[in-house]
């Protein structure tokens, strides 16, 4: 949502529970009311947290940078990369720095296309090129995200480097994304990543991977030049990468 809403200026507050609402011990109701209080606040005839954000277990967290770390917790969510918003206890306590508020009164605009040809291959040791290429060959396919190790490396596979250029040259866009919870890519870091820079993958920085599927579907749905797409991929569109 917050790539498909530009020009926010209210709050979008997703929450729910790990314990159906209905139970004794449930996590929902707290989340709900401390959910509607802080989309309800206002500073200056202002709404304090102007984003797309998910409420759960005292802490408010920017959407684009949340991943779900756990089933069983009631801390279910986390935001490895990017402080939380707003915290709750005996108050409310908003990060304002962290906060990103519009630079001006701008209309709403609602982007409805994406373009959903995009595909993840998560890197693991011993990888073979069938696999790889099975994924690459995908009919339609437009934009691949590969989960690399740690600071964005791969195998150093002559084939595996040769299958991403050959992507890339038919007009497929790479965009290199960390496995790791925490961290960024740092293509160029070590070797291993030098070559994947110089087939022109586009590093994700300290985007997640989720972030990463809606970002890529929204700009292939907006532009159909990979130029205006490779333009805007490696830029914060909605606060979602450094």
């Amino acid at each position: 949502l917050s790539f498909m809403m530009e020009n926010l200026t209210k709050p979008v507050i997703f929450t729910g529970s790990q314990l159906p609402i209905g139970l004794l011990r449930t996590d929902g109701r707290e989340n709900l009311i401390t959910s509607i209080e802080i989309a309800a606040a206002r500073e200056n005839e202002a709404p304090v947290v102007p984003e797309v954000c998910i409420y759960f277990d005292n802490k408010l967290t920017r959407g684009n940078r949340t991943t779900k770390m756990s089933a069983e917790h009631f801390d279910a969510f986390s935001s490895p990369n990017y402080p939380p918003l707003a915290e709750a206890g005996l108050h409310l306590k908003f990060n304002y720095n962290h906060i990103k508020y519009p630079k001006e009164a701008k209309k709403l605009i609602v982007h409805k296309t994406f373009d959903n040809n995009v595909a993840i291959l998560k890197l693991f040791p011993g990888i073979n090129r069938n696999f790889v290429q099975a994924v690459m060959r995908t009919e339609g396919l437009r934009a691949l995200i590969i989960e690399t190790f740690g600071s964005g490396n791969a195998p150093t596979y002559r084939w595996f480097l040769d299958d991403i250029k050959g992507f890339i040259r038919d007009g497929g866009i790479i965009f290199n994304v960390t496995q790791c919870h925490g961290g960024s890519v740092e293509m160029g870091l070590y070797e291993t990543s030098r070559e994947m820079l110089a087939a022109g993958v586009v590093s994700g920085k300290d985007i997640t991977s989720e972030a990463s599927v809606t970002k890529l579907m929204h700009l292939l749905g907006k532009y159909k030049n990979n130029k205006d797409v490779l333009k805007h991929l490696s830029k914060s569109l909605s606060g979602e990468m450094s």
